[in-house]
């Protein structure tokens, strides 16, 4: 959305540049992207190319994009390939790189762009995110707010919430969205506090009832491997300040266990 936004915005002779968006795991080889980008979208053109999912980038497309992309006063670089020799003239071309795997960008290529790191969403901005998804449809302040906060930081998320919201007053036959319609959504989801996920819940469980315990035990208490573990939820409850690793193991936090109190008594008065 980011992109698409700047790239209304970067005009040549006061018109917005033609925009292309493709996808970077599409990419085979050199050839092809000179056959079916380069020659036919670049030559002699005015316009904004967005590459999304830059990390699935070749290795060949990459060394290309060294040459291609290194810069200079002039802001233009030639490369030839085959029988083609092309002029990238950077006052014409605008390229944009697009990636959530930003470790996996070829160290040298990273150097040539100009890197934008985005700040995380607040839970107001999140809900307003799931406003802009629902149309005229309505959610009580209050009951946004806690919609905001079981999210996890991201605006997908909140993109899918507005559509099961959205489901839901379809169902009921309604336009207005209260907090009694929230909990029952949340029951009928199977939405946790925080949005943890059932695994991330069954790894605070186990941390709750072992004072410490070590990577391989949590492993084969819930079936997953280790690097999933590291990657896919220990993470999440370790932003979240309920659960901590130190040089003795894992281990619940004193957040973590009010975490489980508050679900367990909310669930014992349902």
């Amino acid at each position: 959305m980011l992109a698409k936004a700047l790239a209304k915005n970067l005009k040549r002779n006061g018109r917005a540049k033609k925009f292309y968006e493709m996808n970077c795991s599409t990419f085979r080889n050199v050839k092809q992207f000179f056959n079916q980008i380069v020659i036919p979208l670049m030559v002699d053109k005015d316009a904004t190319f967005l590459f999304d999912e830059a990390s699935e980038l070749p290795k060949d497309v990459t060394m290309m994009l060294l040459t291609i992309l290194n810069p200079n006063p002039e802001r233009r670089n030639t490369f030839a390939y085959d029988d083609y020799s092309v002029d990238f003239d950077f006052r014409r071309l605008t390229f944009m790189f697009c990636t959530t795997e930003a470790q996996k960008i070829f160290h040298a290529l990273m150097d040539r762009m100009e890197r934008i790191d985005l700040e995380e969403y607040s839970y107001d901005e999140l809900g307003e995110i799931v406003m802009c998804g629902m149309g005229d449809y309505g959610i009580e302040p209050k009951t946004l707010a806690r919609i905001g906060k079981i999210l996890r930081g991201n605006a997908r998320a909140a993109q899918k919430m507005a559509d099961n919201v959205k489901l839901y007053c379809d169902g009921f036959g309604c336009k207005k969205f209260a907090q009694k319609d929230w909990d029952s959504l949340k029951h009928t989801l199977g939405i946790l506090p925080l949005g943890l996920s059932k695994i991330e819940l069954q790894v605070l469980r186990i941390l709750a009832r072992k004072k410490e315990c070590s990577l391989t035990f949590l492993s084969a208490k819930t079936c997953l491997s280790k690097e999933c573990l590291q990657r896919d939820y220990e993470l999440y409850l370790q932003k979240n300040n309920l659960m901590e690793i130190s040089t003795a193991g894992r281990r619940i936090t004193m957040e973590g266990t009010k975490y489980l109190k508050v679900l367990d008594k909310a669930q014992n008065e349902c």
